[in-house]
């Protein structure tokens, strides 16, 4: 109890002093607010509560200092992301009532194999390829339903505790945030840098050279996180059974039910219709993935399944939605709010320009760690679109092109693995340890930092059509 009273009195602490550290470089209301991230970080790492509890400390912190207007904070916690997880999680409630789960976890099983490195390769290269062309939140919560219904099925019981899980779900967070840069629409920081690009260039960035460009970077970055996944480590080789042995069950199904069939298909609908969305845009301007997730969520209390049941009820739903998950999400927007309005992004913003860093190699790390910095506290959105325009205000006050500075700014943005913030909640909720995410995502985030720095830089220097727009 003294452990635990102590780590919980340590995140106000760290609040306060860091507040009064940072008071006198920053506003009083920028240094509180970036106390606020240190708080919410040390209790992520030590736990002496819910890692969702939390969640709810952007809204304490800014009741009692009045930072930023309460309404700014709290539209954060339904904002549309929380929307889509609301809808993808009511779809997947079904998987549980219907068997659809088992059916599930038993065909992944015999089509990767109980290996610990198929695996772990297998679910980082869906995420990383399926965040190409979605967004990053929608694989996430694609893949974490599934890979936990076959940790489940496996004898994984408290995913939480489960150290065989750990390598599975952060390839799953991570191989889909890596992969938003991989074209123009897998991320909307992305859409954020193709815009400042076309106003310093003139002209319209076409999309043919946003892939030349970023995916051999990308193929570079998946390496050295997979090698890194590798590596982490795990209590088994291999997860129990056989190859075979899942095989023969998968036929001892039978026939798909009614009710499997409906909440698969669903679920499929919803993912072909976020890919598809400029197909219908136009005529439903409004309809974004996280509304049809939401509406096809809905139309669970309403289908029946083979018995005449309905696909779900409220009651079950209220007490099996991962409510913790979606605040969990919505903490790391309302925790952007805190520092961007603050005005603490844009003093910090202030310090990097007066550095007077030398071209090349300096600029490119400063614009990198920035980046990551900012996308470790916030949105990949908000920190490209702070981050593009602080690089690229240097760039051109050293009479520098700017062009490849923001190209490696907006490959670090997408490259954030240590808090549980953004789609990097969605594991967590989950039941992936925060402690874990942290621990390892820490090293990997310096490792990619460096790497996404040397080859910008490179190509830069090497490649004259890299920064030729």
């Amino acid at each position: 109890m003294n452990k635990q009273l102590f780590q919980t009195i340590l995140g106000p602490l760290t609040f306060f002093i860091s507040a009064w550290l940072l008071n006198g470089t920053f506003e009083a209301k920028a240094a509180l607010a970036l106390g606020t991230a240190i708080w919410m970080a040390v209790w992520w790492i030590f736990r002496p509560v819910s890692i969702y509890v939390t969640a709810f400390v952007p809204i304490v912190v800014n009741s009692f200092f009045n930072l930023i207007p309460a309404s700014h904070v709290i539209s954060q916690y339904f904002s549309e992301i929380a929307v889509l997880l609301l809808g993808s999680d009511l779809i997947c409630l079904t998987w549980t009532t219907t068997g659809l789960d088992k059916r599930i976890s038993v065909r992944a099983l015999c089509s990767i194999g109980t290996s610990m490195k198929n695996q772990i390769f297998v679910w980082f290269l869906a995420s990383t390829v399926l965040s190409i062309f979605l967004p990053n939140v929608v694989v996430a919560a694609i893949f974490c339903p599934i890979a936990v219904a076959m940790l489940h099925f496996v004898g994984e019981g408290e995913i939480s505790q489960s150290k065989t899980a750990i390598p599975i779900l952060l390839a799953i967070g991570w191989g889909s945030g890596i992969g938003g840069f991989g074209s123009p629409i897998g991320s909307s920081a992305n859409l954020v840098a193709v815009s400042y690009i076309e106003k310093l260039t003139g002209h319209e960035f076409m999309y043919m050279d946003w892939v030349i460009r970023f995916l051999p970077v990308l193929g570079l970055i998946f390496l050295m996180n997979l090698i890194y996944l590798f590596f982490l480590p795990c209590p088994t080789k291999t997860l129990p059974g056989t190859k075979e042995y899942f095989q023969e069950m998968y036929r001892g199904f039978g026939a798909m039910k009614k009710g499997e069939k409906i909440g698969f298909t669903l679920f499929v609908l919803a993912t072909i219709l976020a890919f598809v969305r400029p197909l219908f845009a136009g005529l439903l301007p409004a309809m974004k993935p996280a509304y049809v997730f939401l509406f096809l969520g809905m139309l669970m209390f309403f289908l029946k399944d083979e018995h005449n049941d309905p696909m779900l009820t409220w009651k079950y739903a209220e007490s099996h939605v991962m409510w913790g998950m979606i605040f969990l999400f919505a903490s790391g927007l309302a925790l952007g709010k805190l520092v961007i309005e603050t005005g603490a992004i844009e003093e910090l913003s202030k310090i990097i320009a007066s550095m007077n860093l030398p071209a090349g190699l300096a600029v490119m790390a400063m614009g990198c760690i920035f980046a990551c910095f900012m996308s470790e506290i916030s949105s990949n959105t908000a920190s490209a679109s702070i981050s593009i325009p602080v690089v690229t205000g240097i760039a051109q006050s050293l009479g520098l092109n700017p062009i490849p500075y923001v190209l490696g700014t907006i490959a670090a943005v997408n490259c954030a693995y240590i808090l549980p913030i953004s789609t990097r909640a969605i594991p967590i909720g989950y039941g992936l340890s925060a402690s874990a995410q942290i621990k390892y995502g820490v090293v990997l985030s310096l490792l990619t930092v460096i790497l996404v720095t040397l080859v910008s830089t490179a190509c830069m220097e090497w490649i004259p059509f890299f920064g030729d727009l």
